[in-house]
This record gives C-alpha cells, structure tokens and sequence, in this order.
C-alpha cells in the first residue's frame, strides 16, 4: 500500500507534467489536461494566498455591505425594481435556511434606514469611498490571480467602479426579468402541462437564479481585472464558480446549518457567525472561479505552473537570449510589439518567470518599457549594436556580490584560469554575434 502511494504521488507530482501532449492523441491530451487542472484546483485549495485574502474580504464587507446595497438600493429605485432587492438578497443567502431570511430582512431594513439626503456631502462621499475601496479590494484579489502587479489609476479606477455600480445592478435584474418574461411565455406554459417535458422545465426553472449568479461571476471576471480578459474564459469561469457555489450552497445547508448545534451553543450569535463563515466560502469560490478564467485563457500555462522559478544561470541565460530575440524580431520587422503576457504565452511560462528577467534587461539599457498600462517591449537601443554576450553578461553577473575578497583565499590559481578560459572561449565563439544577426536567422512567423 504505502509503495501504492508514493508510485501514485510521483505520477501525479512528476511523470504527469512530462507528458508530450504534441504526439497524444485528444482523448489522451483531453484526459492528461483534466488531471492537470484538478491536480492545480486542489493545490489552489490549500492555498494560503487565497485563503487570507478571502479572509480579508470578509472584513471589509462588512462595513462596506450596507454602503453598497445603499448605492444599488438608490439606483434600482430609479428604474422601479428595488423591490426584488430582497428576493436577490435571499437567493444569496438561502444556504443559512431561516437564518438567511432574518438576515435579508434585516439588512434591508438597514439599507432603507439610510438616508442619503440626511448624512450630508461628506457622509455620502464617505459612503461612496467604502463602496469603493471594497471594489478595489476584489480588483486586488483578481489581480493577484492573473498575476497583474499594477492596479488601475485613481481616475480609470474611478470611471470602471462607477459604471460597475449603474450598470451592475440594473443588468442583473433585467436578466432576472427576462427569464422571468420569457417563462411566463404562452407557448411554455403548454409546455409545462406536457408529461414528459413539464417535470424538467419545472426543474429548469429553479435553476434560473443559479444561472443569474454564473453571469454575476462571468461579469466580474470580465470587466474587474486590470487586465484584458477575454468573454470565453470568463465565461468558462462563472459556470465553474456558479456550479461550485451552488453545491457548496447546498453541502453548507445540510452539514453546517441544519444540526442545532450552532444555536444551541451561540445562540444568537449563530446567525452572525454562519453568515461569515458563508461570505468567507463566496470569496473563496470566487478567487478559485477566477484562476479557472486564468487557466482558460492560457493553458499551456497549466504545464508551467509546475515549474520552479528559482532560475539557474543557464535558465537565465536562455531565457534572456528568448526574450531579446521576440522583441528584436518583432521590432526589427514592424509588428505588434511584445508585452508580458504575451510573452509568458509564447514561452510557455508564467508571467512571473518573465518578470524576474526583464527589468535586468531594463536596468542594462537592452529594453525599454512604453508608458501605456499594460507596459509593451522594444530594444533599448539599435539591435545591431546588442550582443549575445551583453544579455548573457546582463542577467549572469545581476546581483553577483562583487566583493570576493573573502573568497579569494580559497582559489586554487589552477582552477581559476581553466574557469576563465573557458569563459573566454565561449565569449569568443558567439560574442561577436548581434541581434540582429540572431533575428535576421528566423525571418518566418514566430
């Protein structure tokens, strides 16, 4: 059994990730992918990162859930469907049973209670500064999911949470009404009085809520990034993450909240408590939502996951020639210039393994950054005047401690002069060699 164990363990740890799916077949790349996914889906799980910032989350909802119910309570209110405010915030909380409908009462009698014509200029610039700031809390969250290290700017930030809190709301509930309007259509309700077909439409349409909340999700993949999220993978996401919170919805009803244990022991502390404990699990399950957009969009990326980056010198080195010759290449022939992603892309790498080499490159002078969010990639100077020695030498000798002094002692002169030899030899049979040179080789479609 234990030798079960560990011939599993390697399998799934090592053998797994060194399969060429190029000469696999679909089924056994399909299959090969799958594994994959789950394997990284699990790791996801015991993730610490996601874990504390779900965590963190949950804090700052709680002084920004009545702020931001408050905001979308006013819009609603202009297009005359704030009523069903209630009904949304009850499908939320429907896993806490009896609870969850106290709540929603609750909460709404709080969001009703507010008065934005009472609490001033500076209440209400508060109010909308919470609002804001729990936003910015979720864009943080999404953006360490896709490896974003730039939030937006104060004023584009400003601009996309604004629009998020109009239009938000008000397509939420116009989805709501559509279902609602075309379930109600003549023809379906013959339909529903069929044998056969009844039975699944009735079950069809419990699921419409559920449905709501997948486009909930696919919308907050979509626009919060800072980052261009394509409509397929966040899509892809808001079904994982609306299937997962439903099935969670329903484990957390039979497993945490039906037993009487909770009330028993915190009495009316219980309701407060489960309440937390599900908005923790929301969070959660959308941050697990989003890196399953993330390995959507990039899936060669999933392979790459696995690869350490604590790079060699040689993985450097090879990395920094790769580099410099996409952006010498494209460059050098007017095409779209390179960014990060598009970079990690292209090299089968996580956007962090291109991040650790390119501000060395920028640092010598070999690449220069354009000013635009995300930044794209040119050569820092004419691609004839760069050599392979130079981007060698950059990333080789980067953060080497020059004071050897203590080391010296130690060198056996014998040695030192076969290493330097070596060194040379190697200088002096690709030294020479340009960017341009090395660009110039491969003149195809890269």
């Amino acid at each position: 059994m234990p030798n079960l164990l560990t011939k599993t363990d390697n399998y799934i740890t090592k053998k797994l990730w060194d399969i060429d799916l190029t000469s696999s077949g679909r089924l056994r790349s399909f299959v090969v992918k799958l594994l994959r996914l789950v394997y990284l889906f699990v790791l996801e799980l015991s993730e610490e990162q996601l874990a504390m910032r779900s965590m963190s989350l949950v804090y700052t909802s709680l002084l920004a859930i009545v702020p931001l119910l408050a905001v979308s309570f006013s819009i609603l209110k202009a297009f005359g469907v704030h009523t069903k405010l209630l009904i949304m915030l009850y499908y939320f909380l429907e896993p806490l049973g009896p609870q969850g409908i106290d709540l929603s009462l609750k909460i709404i009698e709080f969001v009703e209670n507010v008065k934005i014509s009472v609490i001033g200029s500076i209440g209400l610039a508060l109010l909308i500064y919470t609002v804001m700031s729990e936003i910015h809390k979720i864009e943080s969250a999404l953006n360490y999911i896709w490896n974003v290290k730039n939030s937006r700017g104060f004023a584009k930030r400003f601009n996309n949470y604004l629009s998020i809190l109009l239009v938000g709301p008000v397509l939420v509930f116009s989805l709501a009404g559509v279902i609602t309007s075309i379930s109600q259509l003549g023809f379906l309700q013959k339909l529903t009085k069929i044998e056969t077909l009844g039975p699944l439409l009735v079950i069809a349409g419990k699921f419409m809520p559920y449905l709501i909340v997948s486009a909930v999700f696919t919308f907050i993949y979509k626009t919060l990034p800072n980052t261009k999220v394509k409509f397929k993978p966040a899509l892809w996401g808001g079904v994982f993450a609306g299937i997962l919170w439903v099935a969670l919805g329903q484990f957390f009803t039979l497993v945490v909240v039906s037993p009487a244990k909770y009330s028993a022991i915190y009495s009316g502390f219980a309701t407060l408590l489960l309440s937390l404990i599900w908005l923790y699990w929301n969070f959660f399950i959308l941050l697990v939502g989003a890196r399953v957009s993330y390995y959507s969009q990039y899936p060669m990326l999933i392979a790459a996951k696995k690869r350490t980056f604590s790079l060699s010198i040689k993985d450097r080195e090879r990395l920094a020639l790769n580099i410099m010759f996409l952006i010498g290449h494209s460059f050098h022939f007017n095409k779209q210039p390179w960014k990060i992603e598009s970079l990690a892309t292209r090299l089968s790498l996580l956007p962090e393994a291109v991040e650790k080499i390119i501000p060395i490159l920028g640092q010598k002078g070999l690449v220069v950054a354009t000013d635009n969010e995300p930044p794209a990639f040119f050569p820092g100077k004419e691609i004839e005047t760069i050599y392979v020695k130079e981007i060698i030498d950059s990333v080789r000798l980067f953060g080497e401690d020059r004071d050897t002094s203590s080391s010296k002692d130690i060198l056996i002169p014998e040695v030192d002069n076969i290493m330097k030899q070596m060194e040379n030899a190697s200088a002096g049979s690709v030294g020479k060699i340009s960017l341009r040179e090395l660009v110039l080789s491969n003149k195809d479609q890269i």
